[in-house]
């Protein structure tokens, strides 16, 4: 796209809101009409705005382990199709722009005028609680993508305006929940028209010629705003390194001995400031990263990619808008059949939910270096992945439930962190209590703060949570999980928190420690009990 002109800095601010008031409207309509808990309540889902090239224009306050690797679904379905008036194209693949499988991504053009090319494009993802695949839930410890469920290229589930039942047909018929996966897939498809008809009355309004101008224009100052944060920063290279507590191989999470045959997997970045002719770059490096691993704590770079985006994003100015303009000063190398770059068959589960953290906390490990005063502690470093599966006992149907549970944030510079609280790169609220047992055959028997689990300082970590379920039927669980063994680090003097701990406690009353990654068949009455973990200390 051209570099824009000089606009109106009133007007420019207008559209970025009118962009991002989109956005979030294509949300409200999704979580509305959406039928699982996981959309409704978590809000497990993302929405965002797109300009004729595919370039982000605004982004929803969402999931931003979501919204920064949107942009590569939406070139993948570019790449495969030609979208026409009336089509959206799905696509969950982790190598073609897709998270893991349950993020499913649907995109819609938006034809304004006459000509062959659409004029915007929005999209809306969504995690859905079952894709198929070994576990319910699809997040379950599996060696390879095609154990994980329902892998989907871009692909028309709607052409020229009618839902393609064959397509939808075959998908629904490797779910272990069809109707509820319809329901959302529907409400996927409300979010993009909604979308589609609010462009469709701003360009109506304003006029194509001077919205283009201000999509532009947008990008640039994104981009303006990223050279002036970087221009701030001293020249120079830092580095640092964290560590998951295990790969999340089928093996390691059986028991003891078989926990302690799986090592840690080290994620490393080196980040490099330069400024060259006037114009500040910024190189993220993850050269150094371990090999791809066996089990499913893979990130594909689509996941790498949107980390970057959301740390950077982070240390600019709080209202500068969310665009593709933001991440052109800066360079990723994540080198292939890395844990940061996986190649297929991996499986990418967990590097989804658990490896996007910790990529999370190493690059703010690094950025602490230079930046002292700005970065904080690090938070719980875990989405705490919780299915549970089985047959509900008043329907007689399968029923799949899936949540993630808070934990502590780390502490800053200038005040303590949060307690029970999801964390970077999920922004997700928790399945209140009376939602998740009217939904599923459970009884909540404990919710509250996990008091002192958080690290210790001049800024005190946030506190981890406890959340016990007991199943009222049999059922499989499975926990996907870090920070178990390595807990989250303090910064500047201040001391970690405390790592996490899982426990099933039977039918007798005993109590039995499982690992972070772990699946088990739990009998009607049994309980299990997360206690994630808190954030770290900041200062002495």
């Amino acid at each position: 796209m051209p570099r824009a002109a000089k606009i109106d800095p009133i007007e420019l601010e207008i559209f970025k809101s009118i962009f991002h008031s989109i956005a979030e409207e294509m949300g409200a309509a999704l979580r509305r009409t959406a039928f699982s808990p996981n959309i409704k309540e978590r809000r497990d889902y993302s929405c965002a705005v797109f300009d004729a090239a595919g370039q982000a224009l605004a982004m929803g306050d969402h999931m931003p382990v979501h919204l920064g690797s949107m942009p590569m679904s939406v070139q993948a379905a570019l790449q495969d199709l030609a979208l026409e008036p009336g089509d959206i194209a799905m696509v969950n693949d982790p190598f073609r722009g897709g998270t893991h499988l349950p993020d499913i991504t649907f995109v819609a053009p938006v034809f304004l005028t006459k000509k062959k090319q659409p004029d915007f494009f929005v999209a809306s993802r969504a995690h859905h609680a079952d894709v198929g695949g070994t576990f319910a839930g699809s997040m379950g410890l599996c060696s390879e993508i095609y154990q994980e469920g329902f892998r989907i290229p871009p692909v028309k589930i709607v052409r020229r305006g009618k839902m393609d039942r064959d397509l939808l047909a075959l998908l629904l018929a490797n779910v272990r929940t069809p109707r509820e996966r319809e329901g959302d897939l529907s409400a996927q498809i409300a979010a993009c028209h909604t979308g589609e008809e609010r462009l469709r009355e701003v360009c109506a309004r304003y006029g194509l010629p001077r919205v283009n101008r201000a999509a532009a224009a947008l990008l640039d100052y994104s981009e303006a705003m990223m050279q002036a944060l970087l221009a701030q920063i001293p020249d120079g290279s830092r580095e640092a390194e964290d560590f998951l507590d295990d790969d999340g191989s089928p093996t390691a999470g059986a028991g003891a001995q078989a926990e302690r045959l799986s090592k840690p997997v080290r994620v490393a970045v080196k980040i490099t400031f330069a400024r060259k002719k006037g114009r500040s770059t910024v190189t993220v490096d993850f050269t150094g990263s371990d090999p791809q691993v066996a089990g499913s704590t893979n990130a594909v770079k689509a996941i790498t990619y949107s980390a970057c985006f959301y740390v950077f994003r982070c240390l600019v100015a709080e209202d500068v808008p969310a665009t593709a303009g933001l991440m052109l000063p800066v360079r990723l190398i994540a080198p292939e059949g890395t844990v940061v770059n996986a190649r297929p068959p991996a499986a990418v589960a967990g590097g989804n939910v658990e490896t996007s953290q910790r990529i999370v906390d190493v690059l703010l490990r690094a950025l602490a270096k230079v930046l002292p005063d700005r970065i904080p502690a690090a938070s719980s470093g875990t989405m705490n992945n919780l299915t549970i599966g089985g047959i509900d006992p008043r329907t007689g149907e399968p029923f799949a439930y899936y949540e993630t549970i808070a934990g502590g944030s780390g502490a800053s510079p200038h005040r303590d962190g949060a307690s029970g609280i999801h964390t970077h790169m999920t922004n997700s609220l928790n399945t209140p209590a009376e939602a998740l047992e009217y939904a599923y055959p459970f009884r909540i028997t404990r919710y509250g703060l996990r008091r002192d689990s958080g690290g210790t300082g001049k800024r005190r970590g946030g506190d981890g949570v406890v959340r016990e379920i007991e199943v009222l039927t049999d059922a499989q669980v499975t926990l996907l999980s870090e920070r178990r063994v390595l807990a989250p680090y303090g910064s500047q003097g201040g001391s970690a928190a405390a790592p996490g701990r899982a426990v099933i406690t039977d039918l007798q009353g005993k109590e039995h420690v499982i690992s972070g990654k772990a699946t088990a068949k739990l009998k009607k009455g049994e309980r299990i009990r997360v206690e994630t973990p808190g954030g770290g200390g900041w200062g002495r």
